[in-house]
């Protein structure tokens, strides 16, 4: 059947009522300068000993195995990937925080991506590595691990880690490719900010390749 002259003419009229942007897909503007002006060791060196006054203050008390962590002290929220994060197989901790400690954690993953939009980059997924422990993980942990600490904030629900050299790229199809470097210093951006606002405290893991932050209460 022949598509009469009426029918074409109609289609041609609503193509060109449509928005201009529905037919046309926005294009990225030119990936801006990535540069973090500071010092990872120097700017994210909170001591260990600040890290656990405050987990004390605002996390759950101590649990000795994970079946004991369904009765902590105080609820925790369970963290799972979602859009702003991705959560790494976990060997010696569980997937539990404090409510301060997951809107953190999820503060952090959209303001990273809000960044890296404001640098028309693609965008990213950051990396949990590492979240709550029991004694019992603590333990388990110290058989391979000689420096890792009996006395560790990770006890309190307030505390994980953020990979700085594993990233999860949302979009394959994405042509442009942004260097874990670059990355760590986006990261960084977000962390020294939020650190600014007091609200955590964040240590510079360099062997563990991570950033080590615990959640502060917010005032």
């Amino acid at each position: 059947m022949k598509t009469s002259t009426s029918y074409l003419l109609f289609l041609l009229a609503f193509c060109l009522c449509l928005p201009f942007t529905a037919c046309k897909k926005e294009k990225r503007g030119e990936l801006k300068r990535i540069w973090y002006n500071g010092s990872y060791n120097r700017d994210f060196n909170d001591l260990n000993a600040l890290h656990l006054e405050e987990a004390a203050k605002i996390g759950i008390k101590p649990v000795p195995s994970r079946e004991a962590a369904g009765h902590a002290s105080r609820k925790m929220k369970e963290i799972k990937t979602n859009k702003y994060y991705e959560v790494e197989k976990l060997t010696h901790s569980i997937p539990y925080l404090v409510p301060e400690a997951a809107q953190l954690l999820e503060d952090i993953g959209k303001n990273f991506q809000d960044l890296l939009k404001n640098h028309n980059a693609s965008l990213y997924k950051v990396k949990v590595t590492s979240v709550t422990r029991t004694s019992d993980d603590i333990k388990d942990l110290q058989k391979s691990n000689i420096n890792s600490s009996s006395n560790s904030a990770h006890l309190y629900g307030t505390t994980f880690d953020v990979s700085w050299a594993r990233y999860t790229k949302i979009d394959e199809k994405d042509t442009l490719n942004i260097d874990n470097d670059r990355l760590k210093m986006v990261l960084a951006m977000v962390l020294r900010d939020l650190q600014r606002e007091e609200r955590c405290y964040v240590k510079h893991e360099r062997k563990q390749g991570c950033f080590h932050i615990t959640a502060r209460k917010m005032k």
